[in-house]
C-alpha cells in the first residue's frame, strides 16, 4: 500500500481549524481510546456506533459458549464517555462517507458534518465469497453473534436428548469449528469442556461427554502466527480434551446438516466460522484503493493518503510494521493506535505540532486452549500450559472496562473453576422449539462415523 513520505505533512490546523468537530466512527477499541483521549484534553468529539455499548471482544467466545454473560463482557459507551463534557455519543448506523462535503450520513438520513473523520469501524466474518455459508456457520464478532451461537450450541444438546435415532442423535452432537487461529482454538477447546464438564451429568437419555468436536484449519497447523512448538502443544491439548484437529483440509461446501472437506462430508448438528474476516464497508466508501482484505492504506500518522483530516485506525487500517507485514487485527493494535492518535490529534489541534507515526509495542501473543492449558509468545519469549493460562486470566480482568466488571468476571471464573459449572446457559431468541423454524434435521449429506477435526483459514483477531 502506498505511504506518503511525510507524517501529518497532509494537513494544517491553519487549514481546517474553521471546521465543526471530530467525529469518531466506531466505539471499539480504536475509537473508544481516540475519543477518550481527545474527551480528556477537551476536544469536541462526536462517536457514532450503531450499537450502545463497548464490547470486549477477547472474551466473547465465553459468552458463546456460557462461561460468562454478555453483560459481563460489555460496558455502555456513554456511561464510559460520560466524564468527558465535550465527547457526544450518537447511536446510529453510518452508511455513507462524503470526503468532498466532509460529512458522514447515517441510515435514518440524519448528517453530520467533521472536521477531522476517524474510522475505527472494524471488521466482520469473511467466508471468502461464499456468502451462503453464513446462515449455517455463523461467525463470531458481536454479542448477538454470542447469544445464536450458545442458544445453537444448548439446542443441539436438547435435540440430541429427544431423538430416537441413534445416527441423528451423533449428528446433533457433532460440532465443527472453521478456523484454527486464536478463535477456533478457544471456541473449540471450550465447547469440548462444556460437553464433558458441565452438561455430562445433566441428561438422561445421552452423553454429552461423548459430543464430537472438530476443529478444521485448511493450513499445515493451528496458531500459524505462533511459533511451531506452541502450535504442536496447542494441538496435544486440544486432543486432550477430545477434539478432533485436522489441518490441510480446505471446506468444500457447508449446509444446514454438514461439512464437506474434499469429497468428504461431515455430519453436524452446528458448524461455527472462525477462519477469516474483513474489515467494514465504510472503507469503500472513502474512494481510495483497499487491499484484499478491505482495509485502507494509512501513512505511519494513521492519515489517509489524499484525504485530509481523515485517519482510519484499528481492523480496517492497513499499516506495515518493522517486519513489513501488516499490523495484524488484535485488540492491543487497535487501543494503542486509538490512544496514540487521540493524544497527538488533540495536540495537533491546540497547537500545530505535527502527528508523530505510530509505533506498535506489542504486549505478546496468547490464545487459551481450556482448563490450566494457555500458549503466550513475546518475542522468543514462549510460555504454555498454567502460566500462561494464569497471565491469560489476570490481563483480561484487567483490561475489562470498570472495577464491577473485573470483580464479576474474576467471582465467575472462581466459581467455574472450583466447581466445573457454566452459569449462563440460557437458550434464547424466537424460532428455536422444536416445529417452530429449529434448525433441519437431515440434509443431503451422507452419514459420516468416523472421528472429525477441524481448522482455522486464518488467524481472525
Amino acid at each position: 500500500m502506498a505511504t506518503p513520505a511525510a507524517p501529518g505533512a497532509s494537513e494544517g490546523p491553519a487549514s481546517l481549524q474553521d471546521l465543526p468537530e471530530v467525529v469518531i466512527v466506531g466505539g471499539g477499541f480504536a475509537g473508544l481510546e481516540a475519543a477518550r483521549q481527545l474527551g480528556r484534553a477537551g476536544v469536541p468529539t462526536v462517536l457514532v456506533d450503531r450499537t450502545n455499548h463497548h464490547l470486549f471482544q477477547p472474551l466473547l467466545y465465553q459468552v458463546a459458549t456460557a462461561a460468562l454473560a454478555a453483560t459481563d463482557v460489555a460496558e455502555p459507551i456513554r456511561k464510559i464517555l460520560r466524564r468527558y463534557p465535550s465527547v457526544e455519543v450518537i447511536y446510529g448506523d453510518v452508511t455513507r462517507i462524503d470526503t468532498v462535503a466532509r460529512t458522514i450520513g447515517l441510515a435514518d438520513g440524519r448528517q453530520r458534518a467533521y472536521g477531522r473523520l476517524v474510522l475505527a469501524a472494524g471488521s466482520r466474518p469473511w467466508y471468502f465469497g461464499n456468502e451462503g455459508w453464513r446462515a449455517h456457520a455463523p461467525g463470531l464478532k458481536t454479542a448477538e453473534d454470542a447469544r445464536q451461537i450458545r442458544s445453537r450450541l444448548l439446542l443441539s444438546f436438547e435435540q440430541a436428548e429427544q431423538a430416537m435415532d441413534p445416527e441423528e442423535r451423533q449428528r446433533l452432537m457433532t460440532f465443527v469449528v472453521i478456523g484454527g487461529g486464536p478463535t477456533g482454538v478457544e471456541l473449540a477447546g471450550s465447547i469440548a469442556e462444556l460437553s464433558r464438564f458441565t452438561l455430562a451429568r445433566d441428561f438422561r437419555h445421552i452423553a454429552p461427554e461423548q459430543a464430537r468436536v472438530i476443529l478444521v484449519e485448511a493450513g499445515p497447523r493451528l496458531l500459524p502466527s505462533f511459533a511451531v512448538s506452541l502450535s504442536d502443544y496447542t494441538r496435544s491439548r486440544l486432543e486432550r480434551l477430545g477434539v478432533v484437529v485436522r489441518t490441510n483440509e480446505a471446506v468444500k461446501e457447508i449446509g444446514p446438516a454438514g461439512v464437506r472437506l474434499g469429497d468428504e462430508t461431515i455430519r453436524a448438528g452446528f458448524t461455527l466460522w472462525a477462519a477469516g474476516v474483513r474489515s467494514s464497508d465504510l472503507g469503500g466508501c472513502l474512494g481510495v484503493p483497499l487491499d484484499r482484505a478491505g482495509r485502507v492504506g494509512v501513512a505511519p500518522d494513521l492519515s489517509v493518503p489524499g484525504l485530509p483530516g481523515v485517519y482510519v485506525l484499528g481492523d480496517l487500517a492497513h499499516l506495515d510494521g518493522p517486519d513489513g507485514k501488516p499490523l495484524p487485527g488484535l485488540a492491543q493494535v487497535a487501543a494503542q493506535q486509538g490512544t496514540h492518535l487521540g493524544r497527538h490529534l488533540a495536540r495537533h489541534l491546540r497547537k500545530g505540532t505535527p502527528l508523530p507515526p505510530f509505533v506498535y509495542r506489542s504486549r505478546g501473543n496468547t490464545a487459551i486452549i481450556g482448563r490450566h492449558a494457555a500458549v503466550y509468545e513475546l518475542g522468543t519469549w514462549h510460555v504454555r500450559g498454567w502460566l500462561a493460562w494464569v497471565a491469560w486470566a489476570i490481563a483480561h480482568v484487567y483490561l475489562l472496562i470498570g472495577f464491577e466488571k473485573r470483580l464479576s468476571v474474576a467471582l465467575k471464573w472462581t466459581a467455574r473453576y472450583l466447581s466445573y459449572e457454566r452459569g449462563s446457559r440460557l437458550i434464547s431468541g424466537t424460532g428455536l422449539l422444536p416445529g417452530a423454524g429449529s434448525p433441519p434435521a437431515a440434509g443431503p449429506v451422507a452419514p459420516d462415523r468416523s472421528p472429525v477435526v477441524a481448522r482455522d483459514h486464518a488467524q481472525d483477531r
